[in-house]
């Protein structure tokens, strides 16, 4: 009995191996590099990943089917191969990987950047549309942005003709604009020493939560070394979301005292009586309405998410911008004299003087296309099988879209490594196809690209308007790509000198 036993386990267990080769061998894979044992293809990262990647694809062609360890990974690097993921196949590939990262800085995958597809994520999407970017919410902060980006230009004014650092003016302009519409409160810059404490936590937060989320967890894919020695940065990730917990909760505990202070509402009420109702305020609304789903963790996550998505990227863009403009002056001077025409030097660039200034989209849409604040889209995952490109992809496949590697493809752009703002005339928009999607596509697109289409075109061109721009040194700006992750931070901060123009001499003189 015994032996009739074993002999049909091992029957049966052969069975299965047969089916599941046969079955294997009907599926048309895409082609894929060596892979070692257990490990796959992870032998081949290194920094930074999104040209790591494009050479791969380079060699092996733009639809890949790697092995991140366990982790079945589709890595794509082509507009037509994009455009079927992120439309013919949006919802199949709506989903996100379970990494380590989500847990945590995530709210073990609750937030709209780490959740998967599904009744949650829609509705968190549909707040962020309504409640967070609708033109009508953005438009009621226009006033707070201008005012950030004045008292940028009042400091740069006052700084004389010494060397400044942009990539902390950009960081700390971003970050106080993100602030004023999620709390109604500045951290940086004049009148806010008594917050100095809180500034040195958010800015800590902010920048060690980049660092983490970027970082590689070997427990996502190899699963059995998750518990074995390899707990470090999992420990980092647990510390990381107490402090933004608790950074967070003080802010939330904060405007739910404030709903009932009168004095309070009565000093920062607008000038029409009405005080502007910042996203703590909307969403502690919502969760008077529904207080069993929209709880303290839902609030927390969606304004954590805004911070680190609207600062380091919108950031990160005007310091590489810039940098072009001071390594291309040619360029600069053809902005200047755009917005010189447009705009005059009786008053200072309005965001909605934006609309007649073409070539400074042009600039921005090609400091994109180069250096695109996402290199690598944000992971998605396949919920079922599907045809990608001719090839079977199976269920549970990470996708991995390398926007830098379709930015700057030779095939599809005329000497991409060029700075040509001028390939963008006649574009209107932040798209072009499938070959400029600096906000991704598709359900998982960021919603907040209006918004740091305002941010950065506002600065930039409030920049090129009021100062004339040096660089520092006879040297060109370094423009080497620092190691990032998520983003794509230059290796060197841009320090750069400036001095008022002339003619802007007045409105830059007045209070």
């Amino acid at each position: 009995m015994e032996i009739l036993l074993y002999y049909f386990v091992l029957f049966f267990f052969g069975f299965l191996l047969l089916s599941k080769y046969r079955l294997v061998k009907k599926w048309k894979l895409p082609p894929s590099p060596l892979a070692l044992p257990i490990i796959g293809h992870l032998y081949l990262f290194k920094n930074p990943l999104y040209r790591t990647l494009a050479d791969i694809s380079n060699r092996y062609g733009p639809i890949l089917l790697l092995r991140f360890g366990s982790r079945p990974v589709l890595l794509v690097s082509s507009p037509s191969a994009a455009e079927e993921c992120l439309t013919t196949n949006d919802i199949l590939f709506a989903n996100r990987p379970r990494l380590l990262a989500g847990k945590y800085i995530g709210y073990n995958y609750l937030s709209i950047g780490s959740a998967s597809y599904g009744n949650h994520w829609r509705n968190l999407r549909r707040i962020s549309s309504l409640e967070i970017f609708s033109t009508n919410r953005l438009q009621m902060f226009s006033r707070s942005r201008t005012n950030e980006v004045r008292s940028m230009i009042l400091r740069l004014a006052s700084s004389g003709t010494k060397e400044v650092d942009m990539k902390l003016m950009f960081f700390e302009l971003t970050l106080n604009m993100i602030m004023m519409m999620v709390a109604g409160k500045r951290y940086y810059g004049e009148n806010v020493e008594e917050e100095s404490e809180k500034t040195r936590r958010l800015n800590d937060i902010v920048t060690e939560t980049f660092y983490l989320s970027a970082a590689t967890h070997i427990g996502d894919y190899m699963p059995a070394l998750r518990w074995v020695g390899f707990n470090r940065l999992q420990e980092r990730l647990m510390r990381l979301h107490q402090k933004r917990d608790e950074f967070m909760q003080e802010l939330i505990e904060e405007h739910k005292k404030m709903k009932t202070d009168d004095s309070f509402i009565s000093s920062s009420s607008s000038e029409s009586g009405e005080r502007k109702k910042t996203l703590i305020d909307v969403l502690l609304s919502l969760q008077e309405a529904e207080p069993e789903y929209h709880t303290d963790d839902i609030i927390k996550s969606l304004v954590l998410d805004m911070i680190a998505a609207g600062t380091d990227t919108s950031s990160g863009t005007m310091e590489w911008a810039l940098s072009l403009l001071l390594n291309h002056p040619d360029v600069l001077k053809k902005a200047q004299d755009e917005v010189d025409n447009h705009v005059g030097q009786g008053r200072l660039l309005d965001e909605s003087d934006l609309s007649k200034l073409p070539y400074l989209r042009c600039i921005i849409n090609e400091t994109l296309r180069m250096y695109p604040a996402g290199p690598l889209l944000l992971p998605h995952e396949s919920s079922e099988d599907c045809v990608i490109g001719g090839f079977d992809i199976p269920r549970g496949t990470m996708l991995l879209v390398n926007l830098w590697a379709i930015h700057n493809d030779p095939k599809i752009w005329e000497e991409p490594r060029k700075f040509k703002p001028e390939r963008f005339e006649g574009l209107e928009g932040r798209r072009d196809g499938f070959k400029l999607m600096p906000f991704g596509s598709g359900r998982r697109g960021c919603p907040g690209g209006g918004l740091a289409e305002r941010v950065v075109g506002l600065a930039l061109g409030s920049l090129i308007q009021c100062f004339d721009w040096e660089r520092v040194g006879d040297d060109l700006v370094d423009m080497t790509e620092g190691a990032g992750g998520l983003t794509l931070p230059k290796a060197q901060a841009l320090k750069a000198k400036c001095k008022p123009r002339p003619k802007m001499m007045n409105l830059l003189s007045q209070p």
